[in-house]
């Protein structure tokens, strides 16, 4: 019983001196320049759950456990804009198995974020779902506009959850929008209109300068190709998205500072 609670008390200590070392240098990173906008490709979660010897849905349950993790970084650090590539498109392609798993825990989450939305309060951060929600279920719309709506008085900080979302269906839905409304004014189109109907850009989103991806993967798979296309720095990381957390980030912050002040 003793050496339960001394074991305890140590592993409270632990805690406490990470939790002020991580304080202090989250603190020294945001005294530098920090992005504006970070694009995440949270990759891995099936490796990570065969790795663990867990089921496919335990991956994509830890993996937004660690999208939380990540969010409270980046915005403690004050970046402005957060986008995830929650579901692909081309997801839609896996088991009906893994895709009715999926929607079940995309509806859970959104319903979570409705009931305890803390993170989104905390930080004042509006929520956008990005992408063709149409392909979505019935339920899962409903509680995709249900967590958009809770959020739309915050004006701090945005979150881009892009679900279900291609790059290439975005372009294509934008340039049809651009094209309708070049045909109402009868002018060309410009690639200026083409990028104000993106809809990461009717999302009020900044332009974007960092995009990671986990798990080694080195692609970008259809997400942001517009919007990454340029000035944006690219990192990949091989850690699993579930296990992607403080320690992961920061060298590629630090990096993304030290080439900002190289081009300053």
């Amino acid at each position: 019983m003793v050496s339960q609670l001394i074991s305890r008390c140590w592993s409270w200590v632990g805690e406490q001196a990470s939790s002020k070392l991580q304080d202090a240098l989250l603190a020294i990173i945001s005294a530098g320049p920090v992005p504006r906008h970070v694009a995440f490709v949270m990759d891995g979660n099936r490796r990570y759950a065969r790795s663990k010897k867990k089921m496919v849905k335990e991956g994509h349950s830890d993996g937004f456990l660690a999208l939380k993790r990540v969010l409270a970084i980046c915005f403690r650090l004050n970046v402005k804009c957060v986008s995830t590539y929650g579901f692909a498109i081309d997801n839609f392609k896996r088991s009906p198995e893994e895709v009715e798993a999926l929607m079940d825990l995309i509806e859970e989450k959104l319903l979570e974020i409705c009931q305890h939305g803390d993170l989104l309060e905390q930080y004042g951060v509006r929520l956008n779902i990005v992408g063709n929600t149409a392909l979505f279920p019935e339920r899962v719309r409903v509680a995709a506009r249900k967590a958009e709506d809770i959020s739309r008085h915050n004006d701090k900080s945005i979150l881009n959850l892009c679900m279900p979302y291609a790059s290439s269906d975005e372009m294509a839905t934008a340039v049809q929008s651009a094209v309708n409304k070049g045909l109402a004014a009868e002018d060309d189109i410009t690639v200026e209109d083409i990028d104000s109907q993106l809809m990461t850009t009717l999302g009020r989103s900044p332009p974007l300068d960092l995009l990671i991806r986990t798990s080694g993967v080195k692609r970008l798979s259809d997400f942001l190709l517009w919007q990454c296309c340029e000035n944006t720095q690219l990192q990949f990381s091989p850690t699993y998205w579930p296990d992607f957390g403080l320690w992961d980030i920061v060298p590629m912050l630090l990096d993304y500072q030290r080439k900002a002040w190289a081009s300053a």
